[in-house]
């Protein structure tokens, strides 16, 4: 079904949890909305839906960054239970169904191929994937066109890329990773292979990182950054904030700042 939005239907945003311990996210209207990865049980998902009023009926669609399991967790029961079309690239859906913990399948009309750089439409939102380094089968970002805004949404990003900055200049709104904290994560208890496999370009990003990149990209167009997947063991959401807001005061950027916790729903954000 296809809805005319008028001028006082509002687009929320939110987080139901973030981090390794599990991401997904909601983005919708009054009418329905969608959810930005799966990494959570059903029955955790449907709750923190319900704790900002969304039934699981108005969900039309999940979009899937990447194939690791705190991306996936329930993505196939929701395609195969609740019959909720999965979106995402070739390579990522081989990915879920040859994941030894995913128990259902992604058959028919729920298995919705992408191709990154083509955009695809899910009722009032326009959507393009893009690419994002990562050491998973694939990773996206998603840039979505709704109403007056823009957002977009890359996280797991092993570096920084022009692309990804593209879409940054343009987005109204920023989901970016900040996961860790160079010191804490140097002088803590990983060992070297982990702390290797975490800065080496295809793991994660870190605050001064992800605060070096926001403060030459970013615009007048920006209105908010939300900083998610941080690490529970090499960062916290204070450390995250400061670091990414002071690099925006020292170049000059106003701009709404908040951090996504783990495990935590954050509050609704009418947009």
């Amino acid at each position: 079904m296809q809805y005319n939005l008028f001028s006082s239907d509002r687009f929320s945003f939110f987080s139901l949890s973030s981090g390794s311990c599990g991401n997904c996210y909601y983005l919708g209207n009054s009418h329905y909305g969608m959810l930005i990865d799966a990494g959570l049980g059903p029955r955790v998902i449907k709750k923190r839906l319900g704790e900002h009023g969304i039934d699981f009926s108005t969900i039309y669609a999940l979009l899937i960054t990447h194939d690791h399991y705190d991306h996936i967790k329930s993505a196939a029961y929701l395609a195969e239970k609740l019959n909720i079309p999965v979106y995402t690239t070739e390579k990522v859906h081989r990915g879920i169904r040859n994941c030894p913990l995913i128990k259902n399948t992604i058959n028919g009309i729920n298995k919705r191929i992408i191709e990154k750089g083509k955009s695809f439409q899910i009722e009032d939102f326009r959507i393009t994937a893009f690419d994002v380094p990562h050491d998973s089968n694939d990773n996206a970002g998603y840039f979505f066109e709704f109403g007056n805004h823009k957002m977009m949404l890359a996280t797991d990003i092993g570096i920084t890329t022009d692309e990804i900055s593209e879409y940054v200049k343009k987005a109204n709104h920023i989901v970016i990773e900040s996961n860790y904290d160079e010191q804490m994560l140097r002088n803590g208890r990983y060992p070297t292979h982990l702390k290797r496999r975490i800065t080496n370009g295809t793991g994660h990003i870190s605050n001064s990182q992800t605060a070096r990149f926001l403060a030459e990209n970013c615009s007048e167009k920006t209105k908010n950054i939300w900083l998610c997947h941080l690490s529970g063991d090499n960062n916290n959401p204070e450390l995250a904030y400061q670091t990414v807001k002071n690099e925006l005061i020292n170049s000059g950027i106003e701009v709404n700042i908040d951090v996504f916790r783990r495990n935590v729903l954050s509050a609704k954000v009418e947009l």
